[in-house]
């Protein structure tokens, strides 16, 4: 089975929405509290979406007063399909459940979901290949007016 998030779950949605964030802040680090606020989710779900982030080197967090995380990672350079794969649990696209194997229905149903399964998250992934979280940041500022970052942060074109 692929290694694609759950139709229910928001870590993708909120690793994206906490990497443009801190793409858009690279002054200053940024406490889980206010990416929480930002977010609408607890702090300690926040932090455990950037967990896996952190290991892989594309967030930085520093503890005590002044303290935060910060993109360690170009956003321009960081694909929305690595974040997913990332964050992603090993949940299928599309919500399988788990039929009673001995029914031969369940079986065959299980296996076609399972084999259209794989094919959409082979699309999905494509699809965030092409994308970036500067890209995402580029939309944001393009669709606010807001003032565009200037530094690491800016892409180019």
């Amino acid at each position: 089975m692929s290694g694609m998030a759950g139709s229910t779950s928001t870590r993708f949605a909120v690793a994206v929405h906490v990497l443009t964030y801190l793409a858009g802040v690279r002054d200053r680090p940024v406490s889980s509290d206010e990416l929480s606020a930002s977010t609408n989710v607890n702090a300690v779900h926040v932090r455990r979406v950037l967990g896996p982030l952190r290991d892989a080197g594309i967030v930085r967090s520093r503890s005590g007063p002044g303290g935060g995380w910060e993109l360690a990672a170009g956003p321009c350079d960081l694909t929305l399909a690595t974040v997913w794969r990332l964050v992603a649990d090993d949940q299928p696209v599309l919500g399988l459940h788990g039929p009673d194997p001995a029914c031969p229905v369940g079986r065959t149903v299980r296996d076609t979901l399972r084999d259209l399964d794989d094919s959409l998250a082979a699309v999905v992934v494509a699809e965030l290949e092409r994308r970036t979280v500067g890209g995402v940041l580029a939309d944001l500022v393009a669709d606010t007016g807001a003032e565009r970052p200037r530094g690491p942060g800016e892409c180019p074109g």
